[in-house]
């Protein structure tokens, strides 16, 4: 009993177990893992499949209209299928709901690049910014991109 004590106050007084994770967009991942279609999409996005990743994510915006996840992914999936016009909907529609969605965010400011419009991309890198995300994967990235595009690497 006194051993099972000690261990359990010890176990108290340790730090937690630092747990890494991949870095992510989702502000909702647990519920997200939960969800059937996004799980679909995310591994749609995986194999570059952008019209099943659509399809996809259209099932769970469909489901859930507030999903700003959803929206985000709906808007990066159809970003790489060079629907520009629908991606920045579902930018706008992720953002609308969650201003602060770090992935929005970026993702949004790369198809301002791919749409040629550097000036709206260094926004969204200064609305990270403002949020505190400056040290985040997302400003980082998005950082890298700007730069990118600023030296010709488009």
């Amino acid at each position: 009993m006194k051993k099972l004590l000690t261990v359990a106050l010890l176990a108290l007084t340790l730090p937690a177990p630092a747990v890494v994770f991949a870095a992510d967009t989702e502000t909702t991942a647990p519920a997200n893992a939960e969800n059937g279609d996004f799980r679909a999409g995310k591994q749609a996005v995986e194999r570059k499949d952008w019209a099943a990743a659509a399809a996809s994510f259209r099932k769970v915006v469909a489901a859930d209209p507030n999903s700003a996840d959803g929206y985000t992914m709906l808007g990066y999936s159809l970003r790489w299928m060079g629907k520009m016009d629908e991606a920045f909907a579902a930018y706008d529609r992720a953002l609308a709901l969650n201003p602060q969605h770090r992935g929005a965010l970026e993702y949004s400011g790369v198809a301002y690049l791919k749409a040629g419009k550097p000036a709206k991309a260094q926004e969204q890198l200064a609305r990270l910014e403002k949020i505190g995300a400056k040290s985040s994967e997302e400003y980082r990235d998005l950082a890298k991109a700007i730069a990118d595009y600023n030296a010709g690497k488009r």
